[in-house]
């Protein structure tokens, strides 16, 4: 009885120490920008969106859902007791009233903070979990609908803090530190949501109407507006990525090109970061945490070291974590500069030399420009001295890896063009009030007419879609690798009273017409992708502009490679199938592709740890696999295997099939073109 009464004890005192959460209240200066926000989408955006009844239900159904997205918190009831007001948002809107949203705001604190306190409560008492019970989860958000009960959601809370135990002790802490450290987390997010004020509920409300509109238009508000223009200057003294937040996790949604995470080599989008350390103290727990206090964390003095504890992309059940270092540093622009080198192959007794040219972003020294340096980094700039330098070196063709490469300046794609074809337009732009413009073009005659090959990944995008969509419309070269990202929209910042709206104002369209929103660039011939094409790209993104088309333009075809898809498409998969880097990549896509559809997780220790050692040798067993095709000694466990891509990693020598099949391709197109010119010779001599 003494222990039953001291655990009630604790349970009322653990329920009184962090109170309740505060309602927050919109003031005059809330509801004046919000109306402003409202006209300027009305007057500058792209999607002429009517303000209705239909735009009012679908931004209820789009706010609970952006709070809730794993639908967690909320019950049933909660959602239905707002179906009153379903119609009426878009009048209160116009008038500034802010009153329903801040009522669901509210009301979602306050479930936060019941469920945190009800979680902490449980770990603090004696309970107990059991894990050699056969229970299981399923992470499967978009499989789940809102919770009926207190008592359905205190099961669901329940499996959920079993399954994060469960990680926490497979990835080597003792239970009771795992314990300690769960419920530590759930106080920190009590820390977190009490620091919530109504500049945070604005925004958070705005910023899901302005989603409807398309998902790159945004508000900024003051706050938010002082980390976006330290991003957008690249002065940011940190890892050199992107973040942002998935449900309570910071991930890593892009790796800038030439900042410390890139040079390190480990990080990679999709990643979760879990944990952040200053150098060598202790790592701080920052699962839900809001993002600005995440990057205030990560950011740092420049030579200053920073560990994050991640959870990779590529591992569904997260049993396992790695500790990645990186020194801070700024990102440099010399350093996202465009790099070549030489791929050498023999084909029969004859060596074919491939060069190829990384651009990982489409960069501009603007200051150095204004101030008339005559040495001004560019894009284009660089590329014409890396092409002059592989002229020397005598190459039979040039691929321009675009692979990562998520756009930049529209001017240097542009100029990058107009490096390999004649005078004609690049890209049509087609502004909000449904004009199109051609400025865009090519001036110069071709600095590089050689054969050429366009590679391109998930993650290419906007600018990156440019270059190789009209390299494409022009027949001046291949493209090749995986349909890329599907950006085709310009933002532009509007100033506010109060921060500034990023909204949409226009929409690319190749010179064949062609948008590349949504559909992207479509490659000649296709590669395996390491993204999920339904997870990653603009597609896979709510209220996503529509594909569509307008008039082509008149442009010069250099060349029909119809007739030569086929041969080098056979070509390319007798090649591949004899390869052991490709199809060691096949295993490895596969292998992630299974992990990603393991939605259902079991709670069961003993399992989950057979699971895990499943997946481990399932990694070595395709690396030996390899290795043995190479006739290299095969590794004896998964330990070895790690250990000897981080030195891969760290010496650059880790194989790239997609690179290497990429210049044999190459190699193949220049053979097969030069041999059919040979023939249209013959037959044209025939004739005569």
């Amino acid at each position: 009885m003494k222990l039953l009464s001291l655990t009630i004890t604790l349970l009322l005192l653990t329920a009184t120490a962090y109170g309740k959460t505060e309602p927050l209240v919109f003031t005059k200066e809330h509801s004046q920008t919000a109306m402003e926000i409202i006209d300027t989408l009305g007057s500058k955006h792209y999607k002429k969106q009517v303000i209705d009844d239909d735009f009012s239900s679908h931004l209820l159904d789009s706010y609970f859902d952006a709070l809730d997205p794993v639908k967690v918190y909320f019950l049933k009831s909660d959602i239905t007791q707002f179906e009153a007001n379903r119609y009426t948002f878009d009048d209160d809107l116009e008038d500034g009233d802010l009153t329903q949203g801040f009522d669901i705001f509210n009301l979602f604190r306050e479930r936060i903070s019941d469920r945190l306190e009800s979680n902490i409560r449980l770990l603090e008492s004696d309970f107990s979990f059991d894990f050699s019970l056969e229970e299981a989860i399923n992470h499967d958000r978009d499989a789940r609908t809102w919770m009926t009960s207190q008592e359905e959601a205190d099961d669901y809370w329940r499996r959920r803090m079993k399954d994060s135990l469960l990680r926490l002790v497979l990835s080597g802490k003792e239970p009771e530190a795992a314990r300690e450290l769960l419920r530590k987390r759930y106080v920190n997010q009590l820390k977190q949501l009490a620091r919530q004020d109504a500049d945070d509920a604005v925004q958070g409300f705005v910023n899901v109407l302005a989603g409807i509109y398309d998902p790159h238009t945004s508000y900024l508000a003051p706050r938010t507006l002082e980390n976006f223009n330290i991003s957008m200057s690249l002065s940011l003294e940190g890892i050199g990525a992107v973040l942002q937040l998935e449900d309570e996790f910071t991930k890593i949604v892009r790796i800038v090109p030439g900042g410390p995470a890139d040079k390190q080599g480990t990080l990679a989008a999709e990643d979760k970061i879990i944990g952040v350390a200053q150098d060598d103290a202790a790592m701080v727990d920052i699962i839900g945490w809001r993002l600005d206090d995440v990057v205030e964390l990560i950011r740092g003095k420049k030579n200053s070291r920073v560990r994050l504890e991640v959870i990779p992309g590529t591992s569904k059940v997260g049993d396992k974590t790695k500790i990645v270092t990186i020194t801070r540093d700024k990102v440099k622009l010399e350093e996202q500069a465009a790099k070549s080198k030489v791929i050498e192959l023999q084909q029969g007794d004859k060596k074919f030399r491939a060069g190829v040219i990384t651009v990982p972003a489409f960069y501009m020294d603007f200051e150095a420009y204004r101030q008339r340096d005559p040495n001004f980094k560019s894009t284009s700039r660089d590329v014409m001295k890396l092409i002059a330098d592989l002229k020397e070196q005598d190459v039979d063709g040039i691929i321009l890896d675009l692979r990562n490469n998520g756009g930049g300046s529209l001017y240097e794609a542009t100029a990058l063009t107009d490096l390999f074809i004649h005078p004609g337009p690049v890209v049509q732009i087609r502004h909000a009030d449904q004009r199109v413009s051609r400025e865009q073009r090519a001036r110069q005659r071709p600095f590089y007419d050689g054969p050429l090959i366009v590679l391109i990944n998930r993650l290419s995008a906007s600018a990156s879609e440019i270059f190789a969509g009209a390299i494409q419309d022009y027949g001046r070269g291949l493209v090749a690798g995986t349909t890329s990202f599907g950006k085709g929209t310009v933002q532009v910042l509007a100033p506010l009273k109060q921060g500034r709206l990023k909204l949409t104002e226009s929409k690319f369209y190749r010179v064949s017409g062609q948008s590349t929103q949504h559909r992207g660039v479509v490659p000649d011939i296709t590669f395996p992708s390491y993204f999920d094409l339904e997870e990653v790209g603009e597609s896979s993104q709510d209220n996503a502009l529509p594909w569509d088309s307008i008039r082509e333009v008149r442009h010069r075809m250099y060349e029909d490679f119809n007739p030569l898809l086929s041969v080098l498409k056979t070509q390319h998969q007798r090649r591949i199938e004899t390869d052991p880097d490709w199809q060691f990549m096949l295993d490895e896509i596969a292998l992630i592709r299974e992990q990603s559809a393991l939605q259902t997780v079991t709670l069961n220790k003993t399992r989950r740890e057979q699971l895990k050692d499943q997946h481990e040798e399932k990694w070595l067993s395709i690396e030996n696999k390899r290795r043995l095709k190479r006739h290299e000694p095969v590794f004896e466990t998964t330990d070895a295997v790690e250990a000897f891509r981080k030195q891969q990693k760290e010496d650059e020598k880790t194989p790239d099939p997609i690179l290497q099949e990429t210049a044999h391709l190459l190699a193949d197109y220049t053979h097969v073109a030069a041999s059919s010119l040979e023939v249209r010779l013959v037959n044209k001599e025939a004739v005569k």
